[in-house]
Parts: C-alpha cells; structure tokens; sequence
C-alpha cells in the first residue's frame, strides 16, 4: 500500500500539479486579454465588444481547475490517500527572508 500511495504522490507532485498550473495560468491570461480586448472595444465605440468570449472562456477555464483540484483533494481525503503535492505551506511563508533585495 505504501507503494502505491507513494506512486500516486509522486504522480501527483511531478504531473497533475504542474498541468493544473499551467492550464489555470494560459486560462487567467486569456481572461485578462479578454479584459483589455473588451475595455479597449468600449474605448473604441464599437457596439460589438469582442472581448466578451475570452472573458467567459477564462473564467470556466479557471473554474474547472480548481473544480479538478477540489475533486482531487475529495477523493485523496475520502480514500485516505496522503497527497501532499506542490502547496504551500503558511509556516514556511513566515520563515522567507523579506529584506534580501533591498
């Protein structure tokens, strides 16, 4: 069983974690472009923002990710399953050095 717990961790960790980053970011980008497209429009004066898709395509794009991140979180806490993957941990913010750059 641990081997199996310790696959799916490392699964977890190294797959499903980066790809829910990636996918959450290109779909806030294309949120944020759907926001300037739609101000940069109503700017313009035209009647027809084409901004408007973008900004619904993002937004269920960013929703569904972090629909999947709470289903995977369910499953591994209904399952028992110890999945610890790339989250951060408050404690460890409160240890950064804050006056390194400066």
């Amino acid at each position: 069983m641990n081997a199996t717990v310790a696959l799916v961790n490392k699964f977890v960790t190294y797959v499903i974690d980066p790809l829910m980053l990636v996918l959450f970011a290109c779909s806030f980008f294309l949120f944020m472009y759907g926001m300037v497209r739609f101000l940069w429009d109503m700017k313009e004066g035209r009647p027809d923002p084409q901004g408007k898709p973008h900004l619904l395509y993002g937004i269920i794009g960013m929703l569904i990710i972090v629909s999947v991140g709470g289903i995977i979180n369910f499953l591994a806490s209904t399952f028992g399953l110890d999945i610890t993957g790339n989250s951060i941990n408050p404690s460890s913010i409160n240890s950064m050095t804050t006056g390194s750059f400066f």
